[in-house]
């Protein structure tokens, strides 16, 4: 199986929203919610995009013919490429019946971990979502961050103490998940957090606690206080404010105000090993990359995971190759045009 037809297989049962589209750059599917698209006008998830593709890389071969390392460690753990697979929850609601959230999870989970990268798992109002994502995890020796809702406090307490038993490697929080709409005015209840309620939370997770949803160099600073060891600079992939700034346009800044204080994680329209490289050179230290995990999974299974890892890594490593990098390490701004 090639890529092209992982695509070409996700294209007849992905669901009547999604269009498993070569360039996922949200154009096809704007405002579609339910679906794989962005809040009002549908400008985020757009904007997002194409900011990764304005930026310009500066290639230099004049430098040592030696080979490339792409290997990223993390917490004591070392991957094959600084990319994971972003949390995705709702399977039916956004991308059709083919498989539910514990179905999808368990596929991801392990297609990840036998790729050398792990999963960030969905949350949902169903609480087997979470449990099957735990036993995902747990089958997988706890190769993965199960990722929880900003319910209400006792909400929170409860999954994480469950999502504990399966020992992960972190546990994280998309408090950006606070703007859907489809999870306003639940029971239990999502919403914001204050900085006094996150180190409360941070003290139950007992382990790495990463932040999603981060789009300011204050709120940065704010995670920072509240004890995270990392964040990702996210925007829910355009899908909670309109007419918000994209990723690309705010990490410089957040990398200045946090960096090297705290992992830095990025998202929003990432779909190449080029787009990592740039995420990089940012000052991120590593990528997720949610929609296109969803068509690799609906298109070809654990292998279509398999194949687009392969080709995320190969696209890295030639453009590592192209500007003068043999390792993660030596990648910053100046391998940036204009920067």
């Amino acid at each position: 199986m090639t890529y092209q037809q992982v695509l070409e297989n996700a294209r007849t049962c992905i669901g009547p929203y999604c269009k498993a589209c070569n360039d996922c750059n949200g154009k096809v599917c704007r405002n579609t919610m339910p679906g794989p698209g962005a809040k009002g006008e549908g400008t985020g998830f757009i904007r997002n995009a194409e900011k990764w593709r304005e930026i310009c890389v500066n290639m230099d071969t004049i430098c040592e013919n030696s080979q490339v390392d792409t290997s990223f460690t993390l917490f004591d753990w070392t991957f094959e490429i600084p990319a994971f697979a972003a949390p995705v929850g709702a399977m039916r609601l956004h991308y059709g019946d083919k498989y539910d959230d514990l179905t999808y999870n368990n596929i991801l989970v392990r297609a990840c971990a036998n790729a050398g990268i792990l999963a960030f798992t969905g949350d949902g109002t169903d609480p087997k979502v979470v449990e099957g994502a735990a036993e995902a995890l747990k089958a997988n020796g706890g190769c993965g961050v199960p990722t929880i809702k900003p319910w209400d406090m006792d909400t929170i307490r409860e999954k994480f103490a469950l999502v504990q038993e399966s020992e992960p490697f972190a546990i994280a929080m998309d408090i950006d998940a606070a703007g859907l709409p489809f999870l306003q005015g639940l029971t239990p209840p999502a919403g914001s957090k204050s900085v006094e309620e996150l180190k409360q939370i941070v003290s139950w997770a007992q382990r790495p606690f990463i932040l999603k949803g981060i789009m300011t160099a204050r709120g940065a600073e704010k995670a920072l206080e509240a004890g995270a060891s990392g964040i990702v600079v996210s925007n829910h992939g355009g899908r909670v404010l309109d007419h918000c700034p994209a990723t690309a346009e705010v990490l410089p800044d957040i990398v200045d105000a946090v960096g090297g204080k705290m992992t830095i994680l990025v998202d929003g329209a990432i779909r190449s090993g080029m787009d990592m490289f740039k995420a990089l050179a940012l000052g991120a230290d590593a990528v997720l990359i949610g929609r296109p995990f969803v068509t690799t999974v609906y298109g070809g299974g654990e292998e279509g995971v398999q194949l687009y890892v392969q080709k995320l890594k190969a696209e890295l490593a030639d453009t590592m190759r192209m500007c003068g990098a043999h390792s993660l390490a030596d990648i910053d701004r100046s391998m940036l045009y204009g920067f």
